[in-house]
């Protein structure tokens, strides 16, 4: 399981769909973009999703529930990233590829 010190989440493995590889592959800022929402998303910032799903998250933490967060960097486009329950993996995905 990776997990990263400091982190409040464990992330599992890290996996990214085939659109956000792509995007990854061609351009170096969205790259860059991703992986700092990935940094982001391990130490409990859940990005721009709702105050409700906000403490959606910070209850999973500690019940093992999935965890979901979004980033919007404009001009990047959104990204989701999501931990599931088990913690065994991480996605980070494109809104309409979910």
């Amino acid at each position: 399981m990776v997990t990263v010190p400091g982190g409040k989440l464990a992330l599992g493995q890290t996996v990214q769909t085939a659109g956000v590889a792509s995007e990854s592959e061609t351009d170096q800022k969205f790259s860059d973009f991703v992986r700092s929402s990935i940094g982001r998303h391990v130490m409990g910032d859940w990005g721009d999703v709702s105050p409700e799903d906000k403490a959606a998250n910070d209850t999973a933490l500690t019940t093992g529930e999935r965890v979901l967060s979004a980033y919007e960097e404009p001009p990047m486009p959104k990204i989701w990233i999501i931990t599931e329950w088990d913690r065994s993996v991480t996605t980070v995905l494109f809104p309409d590829e979910y």
